[in-house]
């Protein structure tokens, strides 16, 4: 098995990273196997010398550096930074060759950066959660195209939309989408504002043979004015993870999750047949639910009842089932 001793790069604190990432990743690989899952989060700041994110995709590790004053020049910040990288392929045993370097904030949230793209590789990759098969992007783009996160919150959507009528508004890639077609739902449509990602869950779908156009639609639209346009009981399920903030131009009005929660659920709800399920996240740390607000007969936090192994003690995200 991966031993820390003996690492190679020059300092005290790095062997101590060392010794942490072996920990961690013994931890969690060993959860991660009894509960056959190949993408998930190893390491997440835990050292504040070291503020990185790896998260591994099969056999391809995701690292994220999150930026800070480290008060190193550019050539000491980039020979630590290749210490670092040969020290985790080594400890996970990955060739460095697979390891996916990117530069991101702190606290980053799932806002409009998410559609800024920042290269053009156009490397995509196939891994497999739960039986299902996704694309993951881990040049091109802040984030990799299936959030680890929501692991179960998807398992959760798949037990429960057989026979129904789900919506996934704000869909990214489409991962929601998916695991609602492989949960045999009568149909799903899929809402994005970015062309980009709606393709990407076109192409999930595709590579899991989820092709019948009939039952399976992707709506480019502004999901605030798109919410207006529903005629009431369309939908049995909804799913809505919705950025923080937005004020693409694309839109017609700009997106504060604070601010238009309850606008956009009440809209939601409007559309959702008496009984039906609206399962609600949002990544703004200081987010409060006013349930006052909300014309649901029941709102439960599911946040802790959501979280994987691996995000345990750092999820930065809010998660409800509301009921019609």
């Amino acid at each position: 098995m991966i031993e820390a001793e003996n690492s190679t790069p020059n300092n005290g604190k790095l062997q101590m990273f060392a010794n942490r990432l072996v920990k961690v990743y013994k931890h969690k690989s060993k959860l991660a196997k009894r509960q056959g899952i190949t993408c998930y989060r190893v390491y997440d700041h835990d050292m504040p010398e070291f503020p990185f994110c790896v998260e591994l995709y099969e056999d391809k590790v995701y690292l994220a550096e999150y930026l800070r004053r480290h008060g190193m020049t550019d050539e000491e910040h980039d020979t630590w930074l290749d210490e670092c990288i040969a020290e985790i392929g080594k400890l996970l045993d990955v060739p460095v060759a697979n390891i996916y370097v990117r530069q991101r904030k702190r606290m980053s949230n799932r806002a409009e950066n998410q559609y800024e793209k920042l290269e053009d590789k156009k490397e995509f990759f196939t891994v497999l959660e739960s039986g299902l098969k996704f694309l993951v992007n881990l040049t091109d783009y802040l984030d990799t195209g299936l959030f680890l996160d929501h692991r179960i919150t998807r398992g959760m959507v798949k037990e429960q939309c057989a026979g129904k009528r789900v919506l996934n508004l704000f869909c990214y890639t489409g991962s929601f989408s998916v695991y609602a077609a492989a949960g045999g739902a009568a149909s799903v449509t899929s809402v994005d504002l970015s062309k980009t990602y709606l393709t990407w869950a076109e192409d999930n779908f595709t590579i899991n043979l989820f092709k019948d156009k009939n039952r399976y639609q992707f709506v480019h639209a502004d999901v605030k004015q798109y919410l207006k346009t529903l005629a009431p009981n369309s939908f049995d399920l909804v799913v809505m993870d919705p950025p923080t903030f937005s004020n693409s131009k694309r839109m017609k009005d700009f997106l504060d999750i604070q601010r238009d929660y309850a606008e956009l659920l009440n809209d939601v709800l409007e559309a959702t047949t008496d009984g039906g399920t609206v399962y609600f996240s949002t990544n703004y740390t200081k987010f409060e639910m006013d349930a006052s607000a909300v014309n649901a007969t029941e709102i439960k936090d599911i946040t802790k009842a959501t979280t994987p192994f691996d995000f345990e003690g750092k999820l930065k995200r809010w998660c409800y089932r509301v009921r019609k």
